[in-house]
């Protein structure tokens, strides 16, 4: 079965799918987007990658293309149409098509709408947690404002191609004060050795992930330590667990980093209990 993609209003065969080569998003990288998970045929989270999703395009002052209702249903409707189970749903919002300037388009320039979805691999995601995944450290070098869900990525692409030349699944960033702010694609925590589990606090510097928002009301309702707050790389190398979280993985124990083993080198209890229990928490839709 050909794939099918949402574009401005139609729903086309993925081969022939377009956009046009004046849109911002290819010539700016001037949009925003959500991925959305996908299980069991229904839609995980929705609620709240739409709430991140006008933020985001608040933030960058594009309007809303159509009611969040409607958004919806178009994002459910390529799901169905994909027949996808276990997978994603990917969003793309640009500021729309227009000759080439730095400034923004004309007033009432549409936004560009694109939906794809696809299906993954449920068992092979399973081992990998089972397993656990290795991440390396690079260098914070991003703009300031993360928080935004832009489509501006080269850095986190760096990063990831780094991680895998290197063997590993993932690259935790590292600012000029030595405290790690978020992986390529995910959030980044810790469990201390006194049981503490410790994330980054919420600023500019990371995204507010929706997996880590969920994972969050699991530590507080099973009444787990957290300290939500930033730590170093030094800390990460003495923690007891590390663990990585975002829509597509959900939470992936990390055993390695750097080269060197995370507490005993296996995948922990609490990142173990996390990933089994998310979709006790998280809404579906």
């Amino acid at each position: 079965m050909s794939r099918i993609a949402y574009v401005n209003g139609r729903y086309l065969p993925l081969a022939s799918a377009s956009i046009n080569i004046e849109d911002r998003g290819f010539q700016f990288s001037d949009g925003v987007y959500e991925v959305c998970e996908v299980r069991a045929g229904q839609l995980i989270d929705e609620r709240r990658h739409m709430a991140r999703l006008e933020y985001s395009l608040s933030e960058l002052r594009i309007a809303m293309p159509m009611a969040p209702a409607s958004l919806s249903i178009v994002l459910h409707e390529v799901a169905r149409r994909n027949r996808v189970r276990w997978g994603i749903v990917y969003l793309q919002i640009t500021r729309g098509v227009s000759h080439r300037d730095h400034a923004f388009p004309p007033a009432g320039t549409a936004p560009t709408v694109v939906v794809t979805a696809r299906n993954l691999d449920a068992a092979a995601a399973d081992r990998m947690a089972t397993e656990g995944v290795a991440v390396i450290s690079v260098p914070e070098n991003r703009w300031e404002r993360v928080d935004i869900k832009s489509v501006s990525l080269l850095p986190n692409v760096l990063a990831k191609q780094a991680a895998r030349e290197q063997g590993a699944r993932e690259a935790w960033f590292i600012d000029k004060q030595g405290y790690v702010t978020e992986g390529s694609s995910s959030n980044a925590w810790i469990v201390t050795r006194n049981g503490t589990v410790v994330t980054r606090q919420f600023d500019h510097g990371i995204l507010r992930g929706i997996t880590r928002t969920v994972v969050l009301d699991i530590i507080a309702a099973e009444g787990l330590k957290v300290d939500v707050r930033a730590f170093t790389l030094e800390e990460a190398h003495a923690a007891r667990e590390a663990f990585i979280t975002s829509a597509s993985q959900i939470v992936l124990p990390v055993v390695k980093i750097n080269g060197r083993a995370v507490g005993d080198g296996t995948p922990g209890p609490v990142a173990m209990a996390l990933r089994r229990d998310f979709h006790n928490h998280a809404e579906t839709s």
